[in-house]
């Protein structure tokens, strides 16, 4: 299969959204659109209609359903549809693992219970090896324009801006090596970052000719402990943040970056940065030795508090 941005259906409002933000995005990237609805065999308990409807035919009448819609949405798009008799998490990997991105819906903002821990999204979210972006219910292609004049849609208006991209960044060592600076003193030299990352923002905000913010945070308790403040560290971490993106900076010179370096809880100023986003970038991390996935307690939060899509890289730091 060659290039193309997949999504998972399974009939809820939020992988219906999922699926057309998916074909937002490969028409961005000129890619194909390939849409995968997992089943298992029996019947489906939930599902309407008689009681000998099997899962099979329920997933294929959802998925032509949502790939018509798409298809009628996106004209010149090429959209093709998977249904996979297997497990939703396995079927979603494997997907992923042909795919540039994969989208996936992303349940409604529910005060602390924005996102449930052990659903097929955090499941497929901690093990991809591709970026993922969660989508919420009702996130259409207005949502990702900034607002017009008597409610006129940016598809009959294609010039108006996209909402800015948002990245959250993080250029401090996690662990340090003894005699390394201490957690909360960004490293020396060429910062260690992701660079599939930090590439993914930027192209993202290149593709809708969208500003980057950059957002670094550090010094907050969930990050290690309290570094003291002052006006030196500060600029240490924002000399490092500006060496970080250098590159990218020079890679797409058009793309207007805002950098904010401050003094805080990464989590809640990359929350409080989202606010009229459209779309949000973060890394996910490992925790060590720890068994099982994990995603990182920034990546974690996010998804949690903002309602916009939020995009989550598979960050691999270099070391050395």
């Amino acid at each position: 299969m060659g290039r193309h941005v997949a999504a998972g259906i399974d009939g809820s409002p939020e992988s219906l959204a999922a699926a057309h933000w998916a074909a937002r995005e490969a028409a961005r990237r000129g890619s194909a659109l390939h849409l995968v609805h997992a089943w298992e065999r029996g019947p489906h308990p939930s599902a309407p209609g008689p009681a000998d409807v099997s899962r099979q035919d329920r997933a294929e009448r959802v998925l032509a359903g949502v790939a018509s819609g798409v298809r009628a949405a996106h004209p010149g798009l090429a959209v093709t549809e998977r249904p996979v008799r297997d497990d939703p998490v396995t079927a979603l990997l494997a997907a992923a693992d042909e795919a540039e991105l994969l989208a996936l819906g992303s349940r409604k903002l529910s005060g602390r219970a924005g996102f449930v821990v052990g659903s097929v999204s955090q499941r497929v979210v901690s093990r991809s090896g591709c970026p993922v972006v969660l989508v919420r219910a009702g996130v259409g292609a207005a949502a990702e324009h900034l607002p017009v004049i008597d409610g006129v849609s940016p598809e009959e208006i294609p010039e108006v801006p996209y909402r800015d991209v948002v990245l959250g960044l993080d250029v401090s060592p996690v662990q340090p090596a003894p005699g390394q600076p201490a957690p909360g003193r960004p490293v020396s030299g060429q910062p260690a970052v992701c660079d599939e990352l930090v590439g993914f923002a930027f192209e993202a905000a290149h593709r809708r000719g969208a500003p980057l913010r950059v957002v670094h945070a550090f010094g907050g308790a969930a990050d290690g402990p309290a570094p003291p403040p002052g006006t030196e560290l500060l600029a240490d971490h924002a000399r490092a943040v500006a060496e970080a993106l250098r590159p990218w900076r020079e890679r797409w010179p058009e793309t207007t970056v805002v950098e904010t370096v401050t003094e805080g809880r990464a989590a809640e100023e990359l929350v409080r940065a989202a606010a009229g986003a459209g779309l949000v970038v973060v890394g996910r991390h490992g925790h060590g030795g720890r068994p099982g996935p994990h995603i990182g307690p920034v990546a974690h939060a996010v998804l949690h508090h903002v309602g916009c899509p939020v995009a989550v890289v598979p960050a691999v730091v270099p070391h050395g």
